[in-house]
C-alpha cells in the first residue's frame, strides 16, 4: 500500500458520498466510557477519524502565549526511539496521514487510514498523542519555523488589523492575541511548558470523537480505550468568558501601504442562542451569500470600491460577534466604511424582505448537502457538531430549522442583533479622509 492507493481511496469514499444530508449517526459508548460519534460505512477499507479537545489555545498559561499551538506543532515531531524523520517514514509507510490543528476553542487531531494497517496506525497516533518526545532539537526547529510566521505577520496588513481589532475587542483575554503567540512569548517557551500545556489541554474531561468510514461500534469502540486510556483524565480549567470591549468608532493604524484593510463588527449572538438562525439567515442576507449579499451589490457592484467585502456570526466558546472585513484603496476606504455603516443601519431599521429570506433560505438548504462530500468532512462536521454541543439528529434537523424562520421572526431578531450604534472600524493602512 501507498500513498497514492489512499489517496485514490479517499477520492472513491467522496464520490461514493451522497449528496445529501441524511446521514445516519451512531453514538458509541466504549468500555472504558469515551463517546465517540460513527458514521458507518463498510463500502471502501478506509476510515477517518477526528479526536478533539475543548479548550484549546484558550489554556495557554499566563505569560506562555503560544505553548499549547507549538505543542500541537511538535506532536508529529516523534514518540519514543523514533525521531521526526523515523515518525514521517512510519506514518509514510503505512499510507496513513495525520493532521494536528490548534484553535482558540479546541485542539484536534485528524486521522486518515486504510483499514489494513488501522492497528498499527493508531498505534502510532497514540504514541504521538499520549508520549510525544518533545526532543529539544524538534522543539528549537519548529520555534524557529514559528518565529519566520510571525515575523511574516507583522508586516501583513490582514493580520496587522486582526491583532489590533482582537486586542481592542478582548483586552489581556487569550482571544485578545493570535493563539501562536508573539516572537518574544514563543522564543520564551521551555520544554516544561510544552508538557504542562499537553497536560492542561489534551485530556479525558474534554475530549470528542467521531469517525466516518469501515469501522463497527466495537472496534471504535476499543480503538478509543486504546488511544485514550493514558492521557490525564482532567485539565486546565476552561478559561473565563469575556465581555465585547469595542468602542463604537474607527481606529486607524498607520501603516504603509497602498491598500487599506477594515475589520468592522461589536457584539453578537450565542450559538445555543434560540433566535441562532434567524440571525444566521440575516447574516447571510447581509454579507454571508457571496455576490448576492447586499454588502457585495452595494459596496462592490454599485460603486466598484472593493473586491470583496463580507461579514458573518462569529461563535466563540466565552464570546460572541458579528463581524466583517473589506479591504480597499487608501483613497477610497472612507467612502466603502460610509457604505457598510449605511447598510447596517438599514437592515437594522427596515429589516429584510420575505423575498430575501425565501432566497436565502433556498441557498442556505441547498449548499448544506454539498458539505458532506466524503468521510473526511463528515468527521470533521460531526467534531463540530459535538464540539458546539449540537444535538445528534442536527444533521438532518438543521434545514427545517431554516426553513422554519419567519419574515416577522427575522425581522424581530435583526432589530436586536445589528447594532449600527456601536459599529467598530479598526482600519490598517494609510486612509483618507479617516
Amino acid at each position: 500500500m501507498n500513498r497514492i492507493f489512499l489517496s485514490l481511496v479517499t477520492m472513491l469514499s467522496i464520490l461514493a458520498a451522497p449528496l445529501r444530508a441524511d446521514v445516519e449517526i451512531q453514538e458509541v459508548t466504549s468500555p472504558m466510557g469515551f463517546k465517540a460519534w460513527l458514521v458507518e460505512d463498510h463500502t471502501i477499507p478506509f476510515m477517518a477519524l477526528r479526536v478533539g479537545f475543548k479548550g484549546g489555545a484558550s489554556l495557554d498559561r499566563p505569560e506562555k502565549r503560544g505553548a499549547v499551538s507549538l505543542m500541537m506543532a511538535l506532536l508529529e515531531e516523534g514518540t519514543g526511539e523514533m525521531d521526526s524523520r523515523d515518525f514521517a517514514k512510519a506514518v509514510d509507510e503505512l499510507s496513513t496521514t495525520f493532521k494536528f490543528d490548534t484553535s482558540d476553542d479546541s485542539v484536534s487531531i485528524s486521522a486518515r487510514m486504510l483499514t489494513e494497517n488501522r492497528d498499527q496506525a493508531v498505534a502510532l497516533l497514540k504514541g504521538a498523542m499520549t508520549a510525544p518526545s518533545f526532543d529539544q532539537v524538534a522543539i528549537d526547529r519548529v520555534k524557529g519555523q514559528i518565529f519566520s510566521i510571525l515575523q511574516s505577520d507583522l508586516k501583513d496588513p490582514n493580520k496587522i488589523a486582526r491583532a489590533a481589532f482582537d486586542k481592542a475587542a478582548f483586552a489581556d483575554h487569550p482571544y485578545g492575541s493570535d493563539h501562536s503567540g508573539t516572537v518574544e512569548s514563543v522564543k520564551a517557551l521551555t520544554r516544561d511548558d510544552i508538557l504542562a500545556a499537553h497536560r492542561d489541554s489534551m485530556a479525558q474531561d474534554r475530549v470528542v470523537v467521531s469517525a466516518v468510514g469501515d469501522i463497527s461500534p466495537q472496534e471504535l469502540g476499543a480503538l478509543m480505550d486504546t488511544l485514550l486510556a493514558d492521557l490525564p483524565q482532567t485539565g486546565a480549567p476552561m478559561t473565563e468568558r469575556v465581555e465585547i470591549g469595542l468602542e463604537a468608532g474607527v481606529n486607524v493604524v498607520p501603516y504603509k501601504t497602498p491598500q487599506s484593510v477594515a475589520l468592522f463588527g461589536h457584539r453578537g449572538i450565542k450559538r445555543d442562542d434560540p433566535d441562532f438562525f434567524a440571525a444566521y439567515i440575516a447574516s447571510t442576507i447581509l454579507g454571508g451569500g457571496g455576490f448576492e449579499s447586499r454588502l457585495m451589490d452595494e459596496v462592490r457592484d454599485k460603486r466598484g470600491l472593493t473586491y470583496g467585502v463580507y461579514s458573518y456570526l462569529a461563535t466563540k466558546d466565552h464570546a460572541e460577534l458579528v463581524v466583517g472585513q473589506v479591504a480597499s484603496a487608501n483613497d477610497r476606504i472612507a467612502e466603502a466604511i460610509e457604505v457598510i455603516k449605511a447598510e447596517w443601519a438599514r437592515i437594522a431599521n427596515e429589516g429584510v424582505t420575505q423575498e430575501e429570506l425565501d432566497h436565502s433560505k433556498t441557498y442556505l438548504t441547498g449548499a448544506y448537502p454539498l458539505r458532506f462530500d466524503g468521510n473526511g468532512p463528515i468527521a470533521n462536521i460531526l467534531e463540530g457538531m459535538q464540539m458546539q454541543d449540537l444535538s445528534i439528529d442536527y444533521i438532518n434537523t438543521r434545514n427545517d430549522k431554516v426553513n422554519a424562520v419567519t419574515l416577522d421572526e427575522i425581522n424581530r431578531v435583526i432589530k436586536e442583533i445589528y447594532l449600527p450604534e456601536e459599529l467598530h472600524f479598526t482600519v490598517v493602512g494609510q486612509p483618507e479622509g479617516l
